[in-house]
């Protein structure tokens, strides 16, 4: 089953426009749901800052598409990242899930990151594919017929923009997006120079 006409008009078009129509959005999977608050837009080829910047590999093949899928990721040698696959399929983008609030099944996202407050069950985006048990097993799965499931919603609260996290390649473009005043969103950090 491919992903519903709704995701679909939500997912169209650049990534940095359909970015923060994501914000709101619900994210299920496990047995939690996470509200999104916080995403960064990944353009592809067109942006440095982009898994799919030099190319298609194996691990960023779900980023080529089609839009509705998700691209999961393993970083540091110990977390897992996950994506919303966005645009026309062979044109990677994708829009990285920084933040979220849990909002159904919480008790079970406080036993997958136990000593975390409420408030950091879903805070960064290691933390939130923790909170959702999502992992590299769940790389392309189209996000309607699941197990991970979206539904888009429009945000409760004003958008803010900012500079994407911790990037080195394209670090001042305001593609990071999150919902002003939630307590959920992650702090802002510059790239660290090597």
């Amino acid at each position: 089953m491919d992903a519903s006409p709704d995701l679909l008009a939500v997912l169209a078009g650049p990534v940095e426009q359909v970015a923060p129509r994501l914000l709101g959005a619900h994210l299920t999977h496990a047995g939690v749901t996470v509200r999104l608050t916080e995403v960064e837009a990944y353009a592809g080829p067109l942006d440095p800052g982009s898994h799919a910047y030099r190319g298609r590999t194996r691990r960023n093949a779900a980023m080529f598409g089609p839009a509705g899928r998700l691209y999961c990721y393993f970083t540091y040698g110990m977390h897992v990242c996950c994506n919303v696959v966005t645009g026309d399929e062979g044109d990677p983008g994708a829009v990285l899930l920084r933040a979220g609030e849990v909002v159904a099944g919480v008790d079970l996202a406080r036993e997958r990151r136990p000593g975390s407050t409420d408030r950091d069950l879903a805070r960064g985006p290691a933390r939130l594919c923790r909170a959702l048990a999502v992992g590299l097993e769940h790389d392309g799965v189209d996000l309607v017929s699941g197990p991970v499931h979206l539904v888009p919603s429009k945000p409760a609260g004003a958008v803010s923009t900012g500079p994407r996290v911790g990037l080195r390649g394209a670090p001042d473009r305001p593609w990071r997006y999150w919902i002003a005043g939630e307590p959920s969103v992650s702090s802002y950090r510059p790239a660290r120079i090597r």
